[in-house]
């Protein structure tokens, strides 16, 4: 297998490149019989190849995490770049994106052996599955063993799942506002979502390919899942109980109701999504993340854990109510050693991993020297 690089021929940093890595026999049955990844890297990887990071993301993120030789703004600049805590001068840094995702890796609208999208034949593909494909990416890149692993949210999860599945290739781990599998509650409102995408008129079963797209179900599930991100005190600062312009939610001259202005800023964040993302993917992502459990098979938890030898950092957003700052607790007390948890202060809720990062630049930094 070779390294497919895209739009040229020199490697370039912070540029979307793919690589083809074979076939994909998934933890739920399924068959990928030919897999891509999309990936991009900064930095250079030193002589022995042991300065190699892995920045995961989240569920409707991209490989772009930041700049280098793009001027497109990448989604976690604090955290990458040159002198950042992730030191793009110092490290060689790699972001995937995920199986089953829509920029650029193979997912349920890349075309399947008959030249027609996967659509509703895409499999299910688990995050460990998702790890498997990527491991193989490394492979090709050289890479026999990370220096680190990091994600948060969606990414913190497989961040993790890279630490129990290839132990002897995660020499540090950093799982940020995650737990070690996904609960009761956060499947319930992944379901919500997922079903909003399928009862669109539109779906067709997931084979829209060719007509009209599904955009009001994912829209639906993107303000559901908006909510989740986003803490009720965030929200009722921001918005309370105001009107959007020039309307009036309670109209005494006729039925018809204005709007509030939370609920223009929530169908801003779906209109955003669809522009930009493919339903069948939101589901696949959605229902990876639901798999999400780094105990299945292994044991109990700590059973599961004991298996890594990596320098673990556990960090928790103190407003989240999507994966609770518990969580985290839970997952740092049955790791080994003695683990603590890093709060970020943020009163955005779940969002606060991405836009109050910064708050963890010491710890990083500490972390990444250690």
């Amino acid at each position: 297998m070779t390294v497919t690089v895209a739009r040229t021929t020199t490697p370039q940093h912070g540029v979307v490149r793919y690589a083809a890595v074979g076939a994909l026999s998934c933890e739920a049955g399924g068959y990928l019989p030919d897999v891509t990844l999309a990936y991009e890297t900064w930095g250079t990887l030193n002589e022995d190849a042991s300065n190699a990071v892995l920045i995961q993301h989240a569920l409707t993120g991209s490989t772009h995490v930041t700049r280098g030789d793009s001027d497109e703004p990448g989604w976690w600049e604090e955290l990458a770049g040159p002198g950042a805590p992730v030191d793009t001068d110092r490290f060689f840094v790699v972001s995937i994106n995920i199986v089953g995702g829509c920029n650029g890796s193979t997912g349920p609208s890349s075309a399947a052996p008959d030249g027609q999208p996967w659509g509703s034949r895409f499999p299910l593909v688990t995050l460990r599955d998702s790890t498997v494909a990527e491991a193989r990416l490394a492979d090709l890149l050289g890479i026999h063993s990370w220096f680190a692993v990091l994600g948060g949210s969606m990414g913190g999860a497989r961040a993790l799942e890279w630490a129990i599945t290839y132990p002897e290739r995660v020499q540090r781990c950093a799982v940020i506002s995650i737990g070690a599998a996904s609960t009761a509650e956060q499947i319930a409102f992944a379901q919500a979502q997922t079903l909003a995408i399928r009862q669109d008129v539109n779906f067709q079963g997931g084979d829209y390919y060719g007509g009209v797209q599904p955009q009001d179900g994912l829209a639906l599930a993107r303000r559901i899942a908006h909510i989740t991100y986003r803490s009720a005190a965030e929200l009722e600062g921001r918005f309370g109980r105001l009107a959007q312009a020039a309307e009036t939610p309670l109209r005494s001259e006729s039925l018809a109701r204005g709007r509030y202005q939370v609920e223009s800023y929530l169908d801003h964040q779906g209109s955003k999504l669809v522009q930009r993302f493919d339903a069948n993917s939101y589901i696949a992502l959605t229902e990876a993340l639901m798999s999400h459990d780094i105990s299945r098979g292994r044991g109990t938890l700590t059973e599961a854990l004991a298996v890594s030898n990596a320098q673990f950092l556990v960090a928790a957003v103190d407003s989240d109510r999507l994966y609770f700052p518990a969580q985290s607790f839970e997952l740092a007390d049955a790791l080994p050693g003695d683990v603590g948890v890093h709060i970020i202060q943020a009163p955005i809720g779940h969002d606060g991993f991405l836009t109050e990062i910064s708050q963890l630049g010491e710890q990083l930094r500490t972390w990444f020297a250690a």
